[in-house]
């Protein structure tokens, strides 16, 4: 929770800083030599940008990116872990220790001490890597093996295990969508300040001048429309991350079955 608040943070003030730096001055100056030769501001995309609904909206597109971007890591850092097979290292160096203490010791595969495998588990796989779903799965599954010797009580767990990794996802994710439903509903906020404001000009408009109305129309759909573009962008990311968390769901699931499950039958 520090870390992502400690994002906001930084995203607040990086954003704030381009705008009050480049995109507001220079946006003002181009609405003012418009105004003075007579003109509609001009659709250039720093008056697009230049209102506070914007600014909200990049705000939190930069914080959704970050929390994004960090659930990435967290998937692709642990990838690499389904191509290791833990439970035959885990064997082969516990034979190997046996064969070496006694010469009749063979080095067999099916050799399967589940005290040791959990041990070393918790020993060897480094801190970093504790917390990945594969080990966690692989450490419970094992864990209820060793206390019923049932190999349908295995599989249970390692269901269960699955089920609570995608409840967990599902929870992490909360605040991704919230933002993609958050960012679109600024933006409607913008609309309706727009025309709000340019209703209020109306009796300006009908004595001729109708440069104020236009601005504010433009404030109510230059907001709907960045809102609805960020919208969009953070929702193909979040999806390509729901896929990324399905694979890896997916990936967890076969590992049990390929290198636990069917080694104990």
């Amino acid at each position: 929770m520090i870390k992502n608040l400690i994002a906001l943070l930084v995203s607040i003030i990086v954003i704030h800083l381009i705008y009050v730096g480049y995109i507001r001055p220079e946006a003002n100056s181009l609405i003012e030599i418009a105004l003075a030769n007579g003109q509609a501001s001009p659709r250039t995309l720093v008056v697009i940008l230049k209102d506070y609904e914007q600014e909200i909206c990049f705000i939190l597109m930069l914080w959704g990116v970050f929390l994004i971007a960090s659930s990435y890591r967290d998937i692709l850092k642990t990838q690499y872990l389904f191509s290791v097979d833990f439970i035959k290292i885990i064997q082969d160096a516990t034979a190997n220790n046996q064969a070496s203490q006694d010469e009749t010791a063979a080095v067999s595969d099916t050799h399967f001490d589940v005290d040791e495998i959990i041990e070393q588990l918790d020993n060897q796989v480094p801190d970093d890597y504790q917390t990945s779903p594969l080990i966690q799965t692989l450490r419970s599954s094992l864990w209820r093996y060793a206390a019923t010797r049932n190999v349908q009580n295995l599989s249970d767990a390692i269901e269960t295990n699955l089920e609570a990794l995608a409840i967990r996802q599902d929870s992490e994710n909360t605040m991704i969508r919230y933002l993609i439903w958050a960012i679109p509903s600024i933006g409607f906020i913008g609309t309706v300040r727009g025309i709000g404001e340019a209703l209020s000009q109306a009796d300006q408009a009908l004595a001729g001048n109708i440069a104020g109305m236009t601005d504010s129309l433009g404030v109510a759909f230059n907001s709907t429309l960045i809102a609805l573009l960020i919208s969009i962008f953070l929702m193909f990311l979040f999806h390509q991350l729901q896929r990324l968390q399905d694979s890896q769901i997916l990936n967890t699931q076969a590992y049990c079955e390929k290198y636990l499950i069917n080694r104990i039958r």
